[in-house]
């Protein structure tokens, strides 16, 4: 089986930190959003080789992926024409050779059971989430026996609430690329080619694609989103902190790298702070961190902090890029 994980988009909507950092290894309790999902391809086995379809800050995505996950055979093709999802897998194609395949976007976090996977019989698995607020996702759509028989983009009735969360087994591969063939011989959709609709037209053409729910979808896409999966993953087991951690109050869950100095401070519920960072006189909850930075003298929440960074008497909710240098008035 042959992994295909796209990670080309520029992660616009958290900038400035995806100017430096590519969307995928912004931290979430610790830990790069990507290397949860490269995690579960290690548990699922029987992979022959995962094929990065990378773009901006490639050569960063790639020293990660290369040294953190050497084990795992890797590929990486630049997407250098942003032309969508299809776009993106249709790079893929010559090294997939007929082999079933495993896509998975990597700005969400998902608990699927993959261990499905060996003993599936239909010609692929459409991993889903229900949700409430189906109005702002592509919803899919089942017959009686569980098999997708469409997606329908943001619908305005709920024909559907179970979300397409981008997370997907294809063990006929070659009708996918038969369908993104014919996908991209099509009109652009605002100049994008979408591989939901290759999905239908392998459904068209009769394949089953089963569809399946998972018990957690974590989305890491926006700055709201990513503080709340930061929360999710510290309850769900990450939190740490060192045992020789002094001179704070700590509301847990939180999670603390070595070497940070924390001086008359609260931190918590729901930090997470790089290593070397020092952090005085502040008091912080719902918020990520990054490496060596320094906060002195701030009251901060719901906010996303980078490397490097300076905070001086800065309060609320604030959003800073690496290597900044922020001071409020005394």
């Amino acid at each position: 089986m042959k992994v295909i994980i796209p990670l080309a988009g520029k992660g616009t909507r958290l900038r400035p930190h995806t100017h430096t950092v590519p969307k995928p290894m912004l931290r979430v309790a610790g830990k790069p959003v990507m290397d949860y999902v490269l995690d579960d391809v290690r548990r699922v086995g029987h992979v022959s080789g995962v094929v990065y379809i990378t773009g901006h800050l490639k050569d960063v995505v790639e020293a990660h992926a290369r040294t953190a996950y050497a084990d795992l055979p890797a590929t990486f093709i630049e997407q250098r024409v942003q032309d969508g999802t299809a776009g993106a897998v249709a790079l893929a194609e010559s090294l997939v050779k007929g082999e079933p395949v495993l896509i998975i976007f990597v700005d969400t976090i998902f608990d699927a059971d993959l261990s499905i996977i060996p003993t599936c019989t239909d010609d692929g698995i459409i991993w889903t989430k229900e949700v409430e607020d189906y109005q702002r996702f592509g919803v899919v759509v089942t017959d009686a026996s569980g098999h997708m028989t469409r997606i329908v983009e943001k619908p305005k009735t709920p024909v559907s609430k179970r979300a397409n969360i981008g997370l997907y087994y294809i063990r006929n591969s070659a009708l996918l690329y038969e369908g993104i063939t014919h996908t991209l011989a099509q009109p652009a959709n605002q100049g994008e080619f979408y591989l939901t609709d290759a999905f239908q037209y392998m459904i068209d053409h009769g394949a089953k694609l089963r569809v399946v729910d998972v018990a957690g979808w974590y989305d890491a896409g926006k700055l709201d989103t990513l503080l709340d999966t930061n929360r999710v993953m510290l309850e769900k087991g990450r939190a740490r902190r060192p045992a020789d951690v002094q001179g704070a109050t700590i509301l847990e869950p939180v999670y603390i790298e070595d070497g940070c100095t924390l001086t008359g401070s609260t931190i918590g519920p729901n930090v997470s702070i790089g290593a070397g960072s020092t952090i005085t006189g502040t008091t912080v909850r719902d918020a990520v961190i990054g490496a060596q930075s320094r906060l002195i003298d701030c009251t901060l929440h719901d906010s996303l902090i980078g490397d490097a960074v300076l905070l001086e008497r800065v309060h609320g909710s604030t959003t800073v890029g690496d290597n900044s240098e922020v001071r409020g008035e005394r």
